[in-house]
C-alpha cells in the first residue's frame, strides 16, 4: 500500500510540478508528473485554480515532502510583498485555509499561519494537525445522491447498452485520493453494490445484444 503512488500535490503549469520534482529529487524522493485526465480514481478538493498537472509520491512519503514544501515555504515568506493579497484576508478567512490546505499552496498556507500568528492568534502544531484530521473527515465521506446515476445505469444495463457497464464499473469502483494519499471509495457501500449489480447485469445482457445484432445482420 505504501509503495502505491498517489496524488501529492496538482499545479497549472508544467514548470512548476516539474520545480517540485527536482525539489523532492534532492531530498531522495522519487516523483511521477502526470496530466489529471478524468479516471475511474477521483482526487481530493478542488482548487482556486484550474490545475492540470499533478505530482504523483508514494504514500509513505508525504509526510516527508510536505515537511520539505513546508521549509522552502517558510524561506520565501520572508521575502513576500507587502501587498500580497493575503493580508487582506480576515482571521475567519485565514483560518479557512488553514482548514482547506489542500486547496491552497503550501506557500499560502504557511504565509496564513504567520499572518495569524502577527495579529496575536495561538497558531501551533496541536491546531493544524485537528484541522488536518477534521479535514480528512470531510473529504472521506461518501458523495451523496447518486439516484440519477444508478436509474440510468440499469436503464443502459437492460437495453445491453456499454454504457450501462460503463456507469455500474464507475460506481462500484471510483476511488478519491485524500490530502494525505490514502484512497477511500467515492461512494455508499449502498451505492457501490448498486453499481456492481448494474456492472453485472451489462456484462450479460451487452454481450448477449450484441450477438443478436450481428445474427440479424448476417
Amino acid at each position: 500500500m505504501g509503495k502505491e503512488y498517489s496524488i501529492f500535490r496538482k499545479y497549472s503549469t508544467l514548470d512548476q510540478a516539474k520545480q517540485i520534482e527536482s525539489l523532492l529529487s534532492k531530498e531522495g524522493i522519487e516523483s511521477i508528473i502526470a496530466d489529471n485526465a478524468p479516471t475511474i480514481d477521483s482526487t481530493f478538493g478542488a482548487s482556486p485554480l484550474n490545475n492540470e498537472i499533478e505530482i504523483r509520491i508514494k504514500q509513505i512519503d508525504f509526510e516527508k515532502a510536505e515537511k520539505i514544501l513546508e521549509k522552502q515555504a517558510q524561506n520565501l515568506i520572508t521575502e513576500v510583498a507587502n501587498d500580497y493579497y493575503l493580508f487582506e484576508f480576515t482571521n475567519e478567512e485565514l483560518y479557512e485555509i488553514l482548514l482547506k490546505s489542500d486547496e491552497w499552496s503550501e506557500f499560502d498556507y504557511t504565509l496564513s499561519q504567520q499572518i495569524l500568528r502577527d495579529r496575536g492568534k495561538s497558531i501551533n502544531t496541536e491546531l493544524l494537525n485537528s484541522l488536518k484530521t477534521e479535514r480528512l473527515k470531510q473529504l472521506s465521506k461518501p458523495e451523496e445522491n447518486q439516484k440519477s446515476w444508478i436509474f440510468a445505469g440499469y436503464f443502459f444495463s437492460i437495453i445491453g447498452g456499454m454504457l450501462g457497464l460503463i456507469i455500474g464499473y464507475f460506481l462500484w469502483t471510483s476511488k478519491k485520493t485524500l490530502p494525505n494519499g490514502q484512497k477511500v471509495y467515492s461512494y455508499s457501500e449502498k451505492d457501490r453494490k448498486q453499481g456492481k449489480y448494474i456492472f453485472y447485469i451489462g456484462l450479460v445482457v451487452f454481450p448477449t445484444s450484441f450477438l443478436i445484432r450481428l445474427a440479424m445482420q448476417l
